[in-house]
């Protein structure tokens, strides 16, 4: 059964949530503050997190850092409405998904369901990929081209573990944006088409268009595994 972890402090809304979700097919955990959501993070390993921005103990964006480095997990922010604003524009980047307070329950329900149907297809990453061309090991930060080193940034060996966990699936800007970069707030789709191009250089040293990474016109780029 798909396990869902609620972040929420105020009770009543955090009974709402749980009844709501169980009738929904869901089995719900429950915590009420952002270090007890690590440590559910850690021992639960939920499927999707639904988390209220008014957080005790630990910042919500915190939270959500912490979690990735965890697991690829999908997220649904609920924002109260005198949050609406800089807060959740920049968390927004790091949530997959946010409704306002109060929320209406069908809708609640519909964007869990995308979240899961969207993660779906999402692989977590290994502590080492070799595809045969590819080869990033996690733990050492390195990246190995056709038996060749490359240096890659941050944010270039970041958007390649999304691209790989998400084989042979267009990506958006928007997405990538999200999945790659800590703070996506004031980042445009620019940069991440010049962080792109400089990873496919690096994947494609002598031909940048045989890089496993592919540039699909008008929707994104994918990464596409040497078959």
């Amino acid at each position: 059964m798909t396990t869902l972890l609620v972040v929420e402090n105020d009770e009543d809304t955090a009974l709402a949530l749980r009844i709501l979700l169980s009738r929904a097919g869901y089995h719900v955990e429950h915590t009420q503050d952002g270090r007890a959501a690590l440590r559910a993070a850690r021992s639960v390993q939920p499927d999707l997190l639904v988390f209220d921005l008014g957080l005790a103990a630990i910042d919500g964006g915190q939270v959500l850092a912490a979690i990735r480095e965890l697991r690829n997990v999908p997220v649904l922010l609920l924002a109260p409405p005198d949050q609406e604003g800089v807060d959740v524009r920049d968390l927004r980047a790091e949530a997959g998904d946010y409704l306002t307070k109060p929320f209406d329950n069908a809708d609640l329900v519909a964007r869990v369901e995308a979240l899961l149907r969207r993660g779906a297809g999402a692989v977590e990453a290994d502590p080492v990929y070799d595809d045969g061309y590819l080869r990033l090991d996690a733990a050492a930060r390195s990246a190995v081209v056709a038996g060749r080193e490359i240096r890659l940034t941050p944010i270039e060996y970041r958007l390649l573990e999304v691209l790989i966990q998400h084989h042979d699936t267009v990506l958006s800007p928007n997405q990538l944006l999200a999945g790659a970069w800590d703070d996506a707030s004031g980042v445009g789709p620019d940069r991440v088409k010049f962080a792109v191009l400089r990873l496919r250089r690096k994947l494609g040293p002598s031909d940048p268009d045989a890089s496993p990474v592919e540039s699909v016109r008008g929707f994104g780029y994918r990464y596409c595994r040497p078959r």
